[in-house]
């Protein structure tokens, strides 16, 4: 890997890249369009500058990967060979790291996954392939563990059922098999009850039935089975009583309206 670039010296937005003895001014890049110092100017300490410069150039990319300003490292990061970043993995600024995390081979990608970033481990999570997603379950970030929880296998998502954070769990929620939403039946969270009553195969919806939020009973009545609303006729809640009204009328009728009142979960 180069560590001496091809300039001396830092430049301004607007500064003449021949007034810090550029290489590339040197080569006349400017006379021949190939730059221009303050809109396309990788010496320049600006982020877009530098971005149109090695989006023309790309073969250049791979002579600042060990620049010293790291703002020119990620973006080389950007159009460099993919053989040439590996190194970087481990480079000490985490927006390099999280655009190498963003670019490795999938296989490469492992080792990134105890990256102290939650930006670079969230890019790990989001690339993993789904049988090593398990490497980040105990990820000490929950937006780690909500990205895990909306790629993880069916079978694997047992695993988050019982995590601390609301937000991992309603993942959970909104995808396990009807089958295993009882495994959060009980979640302290109304928000998740009610995610889980309007997915539930009709038994485990009878059993929110008798919840203490009204919002979590009217989520289950349209996966219960209809005997069991009759009950609900007497709910303290008006719009609880209504919507049992209208679903036990659907279903003497042949549920002609039902699906119009409750459309189907």
């Amino acid at each position: 890997m180069p560590t001496n670039p091809p300039f001396s010296a830092p430049l301004d937005e607007t500064a003449p890249c021949v007034a810090f003895a550029c290489a590339y001014a040197r080569d006349a890049w400017p006379s021949r369009g190939r730059c221009a110092p303050g809109d396309i100017c990788v010496c320049a300490q600006s982020g877009r500058q530098i971005d149109r410069f090695l989006r023309r150039h790309p073969q250049e990319a791979g002579k600042f990967l060990a620049d010293a300003f790291w703002e020119r490292r990620a973006i080389a990061c950007r159009y460099a060979p993919l053989a040439a970043i590996l190194p970087l993995r481990r480079d000490p600024d985490e927006v390099v790291r999280r655009v190498v995390a963003s670019r490795l081979p999938l296989q490469s990608l492992i080792d990134m996954a105890r990256d102290p970033d939650r930006e670079v481990r969230l890019s790990v999570a989001l690339r993993l392939p789904p049988e090593n997603l398990l490497l980040l379950v105990g990820d000490p970030d929950y937006l780690v563990r909500v990205t895990l929880a909306k790629r993880l296998p069916h079978g694997q998502l047992t695993r988050l059922a019982r995590d601390p954070e609301r937000e991992v769990r309603k993942a959970v929620a909104r995808r396990l098999p009807a089958f295993a939403l009882s495994l959060l039946r009980d979640d302290p969270e109304p928000e998740i009850r009610a995610l889980v009553a309007s997915r539930a195969l009709p038994e485990l919806a009878a059993h929110f039935l008798a919840d203490p939020e009204w919002w979590v009973r009217l989520a289950a009545l349209p996966r219960a089975p209809r005997p069991r609303l009759i009950p609900l006729l007497a709910d303290p809640e008006p719009e609880i009583r209504n919507a049992v009204h209208t679903l036990l009328e659907g279903s003497m009728i042949g549920g002609a309206g039902e699906s119009e009142t409750f459309p189907p979960a």
